[in-house]
């Protein structure tokens, strides 16, 4: 018998005799007088007072006719003590049979402190608010395995404060971002997370069914051309915060499921939104009062500035600068080459999509400190206006860290005319192989036909940014449950609980 199963058949056994004594070991409700936070930041407020505490066992201590266990609440710790003056002996016995590592316990009873100066809750009385019907693994020793941490989030967050502190970091930074856009004069707008097309972005969508129409939709895979509909309706400025979908790589950088920020402002271009991200950066690094983090890439430590202004290169400069060719004369040939020996691939060979891919390839992982890269070849970007004095390129920045993009821009396209034709050109792309480019959006144009002032447009990934202000190196370390590949078997727990509480 797996020591799970023993676990599981002791607690049911537990639960089955707090049911026989008459009591209800999940009540529908409680009501505490104080959260733990209120009466541990401000002891002397409470102390000598009766309170009702709820909250979770973290750990049982038996010292003869004393039983200390420590409740966490919300996050934040307490210690509460039982003993048979106040409760009575055989209230005291039950609370020594019944309550256990991992059930939520309300409490009753004064604020105290025990002989060792420790702040506790002397239980007066008690009630068992959710049994708990598997133990806790061992705070010290609990959850090693890094599959399983991700799949048991809310295990990981029990047992891991450092955990549930990048959570709530990653709460409060989408905070602050929607508060400093809002500070702006941006209006937080809702756009369709499924789509008739999709497009925004080169990126493969996820593909559903709508059943009532008979129709494949699709997942979004940006909010762009949506948002950009808000400024032909005569929205100057405008956000969205939320979920984007790209049915790609799934690795330490790329979720595909994630979290982007797409601002757009009329009468604005890119230099005004790169004066925002920087705007931005500011604000956030006073907020939360990191200016640096430190950074290991290819096994060298690196102290990265957060602090702005940051450092500009055109994609061509970086391209001559770190891989040692000229992109506006060298040949096709040559271009190839390089593709070939540093195995990037692009089919078809576009220009264009081959020097922007060496570009993020082989220029861009050398970024460590904030750089704006800007001005990308036009292939690369068909939803951006063409360079006002640099022929065959387009007016975009990304903004990259330690090596990673963390932001996107562009002077938006506005002319409807140019917008047509190079969405045809992308769907002659598709027809070559090329099945990332874009879709050809009847309805897009159309709208801009309609008039769209000109526009700057922005997007941030949420995640990244989290795991920079957090110093975390894999994304899925800052997305509660990141995608995981579905487990085969059933669980074990669920498994033993069917055949114990199913045997009647």
């Amino acid at each position: 018998m797996s020591n799970l199963r023993k676990d599981i058949e002791a607690r049911i056994r537990t639960l089955k005799e707090i049911e026989e004594s008459g009591i209800n070991p999940y009540p529908h409700i409680f009501k505490p007088t104080h959260e733990v936070i209120e009466i541990v930041s401000d002891p002397e407020k409470c102390m000598g007072k009766n309170v009702k505490v709820a909250g979770r066992i973290m750990t049982v201590r038996k010292h003869g006719r004393l039983i200390f266990c420590d409740l966490v609440d919300n996050g934040s710790k307490i210690q509460i003590m039982a003993r048979p003056n106040e409760i009575g002996e055989e209230e005291f016995k039950r609370f020594d049979r019944w309550v256990e590592k991992g059930d939520f316990v309300g409490v009753e009873g004064e604020v105290i402190r025990t002989k060792r100066g420790e702040l506790t809750v002397l239980v007066e009385s008690y009630q068992i608010l959710a049994k708990s019907l598997i133990s806790l693994p061992d705070q010290w020793f609990g959850l090693k395995d890094v599959d399983e941490r991700y799949r048991k989030r809310y295990l990981d967050i029990i047992l891991n404060k450092n955990v549930r502190e990048t959570f709530e970091k990653r709460f409060r930074l989408i905070e602050e971002v929607r508060k400093f856009f809002r500070s702006k004069g941006f209006v937080e707008v809702d756009t369709p997370v499924l789509q008739p097309l999709y497009g925004g972005a080169y990126a493969k969508p996820f593909i559903t069914h709508v059943n009532y129409l008979d129709e494949d939709w699709y997942l979004r895979i940006s909010d762009e051309l949506y948002l950009k509909r808000m400024i032909i309706a005569g929205f100057n400025k405008v956000f969205e915060m939320g979920r984007d979908f790209r049915n790609e790589s799934v690795d330490v950088r790329h979720n595909p499921e994630f979290t982007m920020i797409e601002a757009y402002q009329a009468y604005a271009d890119y230099n005004d939104m790169m004066k925002i991200v920087e705007e931005l950066f500011e604000h956030l690094t006073k907020v939360f009062g990191i200016e640096k983090v430190k950074r290991t890439i290819d096994g060298k430590e690196y102290e990265i500035n957060l602090k702005p202004p940051f450092r500009k290169i055109t994609v061509f400069d970086a391209i001559r600068e770190y891989v040692g060719i000229d992109p506006e004369k060298a040949s096709d040939e040559e271009i190839k080459k390089i593709l070939k020996e540093n195995e990037i691939e692009v089919k078809p060979y576009n220009r264009g999509l081959a020097l922007t891919e060496i570009f993020d390839e082989l220029a861009s992982p050398k970024f460590i400190q904030p750089t704006f890269a800007i001005d990308y070849p036009v292939e690369s970007t068909p939803l951006a206006k063409p360079h006002r004095s640099k022929p065959g390129l387009v007016e975009r920045f990304e903004l990259f860290i330690a090596g990673i993009e963390f932001a996107n821009a562009y002077t938006e396209l506005n002319d409807p005319i140019i917008q047509n034709k190079l969405f045809k050109q992308q769907a002659q792309m598709r027809t070559l192989g090329f099945d990332e480019a874009h879709q050809y959006d009847e309805d897009f144009v159309e709208a801009m036909m309609y008039g769209m002032p000109p526009t700057g447009g922005l997007g941030i990934g949420i995640d990244r940014l989290v795991m920079l202000f957090t110093e975390n190196y894999s994304i899925k370390e800052v997305i509660l449950w990141p995608m995981m590949k579905k487990e085969k078997q059933r669980r074990e727990a669920v498994v033993v609980l069917d055949e114990l509480t199913n045997k009647d």
